[in-house]
């Protein structure tokens, strides 16, 4: 670290010769690797970035300039060179700083970015704005070659020409996002950054002219025999086709070519897209030979409850699907770009003409399903409840409206750790409860989850199962030796069902709640008091089941509804309406637990779900102080 010691501010790299901005490259690389490996974290993009980081602030000024990263699984180089050396061991912990860029982290993070191509429609906007209020600083954006495919980042290449703003993009095309990129934009880029024919000849030909004496004429014809040779020897562009000046391909890892691009772009007064090829996980052996499992690394720590041994909830739902499949030729599956994540490998190995990884553009991935779906097929779509809020349009005018029979396999649902706010999945149920036609269920164990695809198999319309993130509990009854319960005959995975029974106070789970709600009766139990409460998993969020839930309701005297995401425009505010409009008198008071009005920071979920309150001494806290109201209240009287 003799190096990287030495930089106090990102201006001293401007002093460094090029053997030792080499070596700290070496050096940014070894503390990247070592910090990641033991809180987790995006790995092998940052490390295939580290030269275009330190390119750009040589290049530019951070405090003056404007530098966006995409997603910002490439900033940690850029994290360390402005400020924030002496805290990245705090890295995607609670209270340390955020594995992607933050406003309010740095100065230097001018646009928070945790979902992908959303850079360069930013970067048109601070441009603009450095247009209308008269200033002269430069924009860049840094986008990667994945990122560019999804339909945002092509509404802003789209708009570039029209904005009549200048702007740098940097494409890092490292031919990869999570797993290999896909479709026919993958093939363009690769069809550029492996032609070299036209940038040899172009130097050829300046290098032959160079001795001629200069003059209009010559200059006239230089320039036709230019475009002469653009049109035989260069492939066709996209980028110059959308009049966006296309330069490269540049040797991502060769500071001085960067930098001689860098100012070139600086002082040309049209948008620019400077095609850098890097490779992914540079310098870290593992990371370059596998780096897809080196995108992102799990954190060294003790295991959190529910951990443990086991399938994870994506690896069940993934095994129970393909299962499906076998038995039937209707089941086909979707992904954006998470075939790995989503653990869909041997389903497309499988079968590889009934999977559609589409690349990020969870839009087109929805509106795809819905026209399998009304082609005849029963499609399962794959996505992290995060990357769902990107296709809600669709999901409610293509395929609710429709009525169509689309799965929706909901992955990471609720608190979801280290990755923090942009990727909790804290909204799938204030957004899609008040959509027609779709149902919303919630599995609390394997078991249950197997019971609600088979279910969801046979629905003439669109279901959503979620699911949370981690290891899936096989059967929570067995688990909590629960025998003896209250079922009724109606095989309806849309009704609730009392895993135990109890009286005066009931609590009320869905999903992963439902193993707080059990060890909350065992706290209550532990603790003396009396009576114990009746335990209900709720199972289907959407239809509401109101009548079980006025039964229940009636004859209790209090419960406690506990969410897997926000209280606001949960289940649990709609059961409390329930309670306040029932027909009983004596209808039981509801006090609804769940992630309050905010965006919950990054932390391990045990440290998320502490702050939020969702542990089972809070749950029992509740009951303790309805208690304490009521005899207050009768002593009153």
């Amino acid at each position: 670290m003799a190096i990287l010691e030495t930089v106090k501010d990102y201006r001293d790299l401007k002093g460094f010769s090029r053997e030792e901005i080499s070596a700290l490259a070496g050096e940014l690389r070894g503390l990247i690797t070592s910090v990641v490996m033991k809180n987790g974290g995006h790995l092998a993009s940052s490390l295939g970035a580290v030269e275009i980081v330190l390119s750009l602030l040589r290049s530019f000024d951070p405090a003056e300039d404007r530098i966006l990263f995409d997603v910002g699984h490439q900033a940690y180089a850029y994290k360390l060179l402005t400020g924030r050396l002496d805290r990245f061991h705090t890295l995607r912990q609670w209270g340390g700083i955020s594995g992607f860029p933050r406003r309010r982290e740095s100065p230097f993070d001018h646009f928070d970015a945790g979902h992908s191509s959303t850079s360069l429609s930013a970067a048109l906007g601070y441009a603009k704005a450095r247009d209308v209020l008269g200033r002269k600083h430069h924009v860049v954006a840094v986008i990667g070659d994945a990122s560019l495919l999804n339909g945002l980042a092509f509404e802003a290449l789209n708009y570039t020409k029209e904005s009549g703003t200048k702007v740098i993009y940097v494409l890092n095309d490292n031919t990869m996002s999570i797993s290999p990129r896909v479709g026919g934009m993958a093939t363009h880029l690769a069809r550029l950054s492996s032609s070299s024919a036209y940038n040899w000849l172009k130097k050829a030909i300046k290098d032959s002219c160079a001795t001629l004496p200069r003059g209009q004429a010559l200059e006239n014809v230089l320039g036709k025999m230019k475009d002469h040779i653009k049109t035989i020897v260069k492939p066709v562009n996209i980028f110059d086709e959308m009049d966006i000046n296309y330069w490269g391909p540049f040797d991502g890892h060769n500071t001085e070519e960067l930098e001689n691009a860098f100012e070139l772009a600086k002082k040309y007064d049209r948008p620019v897209l400077l095609h850098v090829v890097t490779v992914k996980g540079k310098g870290f052996v593992q990371a370059e030979r596998n780096p897809t499992a080196f995108h992102g690394v799990s954190p060294a720590r003790p295991k959190e409850p529910g951990e443990n041994g086991g399938k994870s909830w994506s690896e069940a739902a993934a095994d129970i699907v393909l299962g499906m499949a076998e038995k039937d030729s209707r089941i086909v599956c979707l992904t954006a770009a998470m075939k790995c994540g989503s653990r869909l490998d041997e389903f497309a190995s499988r079968f590889p003409d009934r999977f559609f990884d589409v690349g990020i553009a969870e839009g087109h991935m929805v509106t795809m399903a819905a026209g399998l779906a009304a082609g005849g097929l029963r499609p399962v779509v794959f996505v992290y409840s995060t990357f769902l809020q990107r296709a809600m349009d669709q999901v409610v005018h293509d395929v609710c409206m429709q009525n169509l029979p689309v799965i929706f396999a909901v992955d990471r649902a609720g608190l979801v750790g280290e990755d923090g706010e942009t990727h909790q999945g804290l909204l799938d149920i204030p957004w899609s409860r008040p959509v027609p036609n779709l149902v919303m269920t919630a599995p609390r164990d394997e078991e249950s989850l197997r019971n609600l695809f088979l279910f969801s198999g046979k629905q003439k319309g669109p279901v959503i199962i979620r699911f949370p993130r981690g290891a899936a509990v096989p059967c929570l009854k067995k688990q909590y030796s629960i025998y003896s319960m209250i079922t009724s005959p109606d095989t309806d995975m849309l009704k609730p069902e009392i895993l135990e029974t109890g009286s005066e106070w009931a609590l009320i789970g869905y999903g992963k709640t439902v193993e707080l709600m059990l060890r909350a009766r065992e706290t209550a139990r532990s603790a003396g008091i009396s009576p114990l409460p009746t335990v209900v998993d709720l199972r289907c969020l959407k239809p509401l089941p109101e009548k079980e839930l006025r039964e229940l309701l009636a004859s209790h005297s209090f419960a406690v509804v506990a969410e897997d995401g926000y209280t606001t425009g949960g289940a649990g505010e709609a059961i409390a309406a329930l309670a306040g409009g029932t027909w009983e008198e004596n209808a039981a008071a509801v006090s609804v637990m769940g992630v309050p009005d905010i965006f919950v920071p990054q932390g391990t979920i045990l440290e998320q779900e502490e702050y939020c309150g969702l542990t089972p001494g809070k749950v029992v806290n509740r009951f303790v102080e309805f208690q304490k109201r009521a005899h207050r209240q009768a002593a009153r009287i």
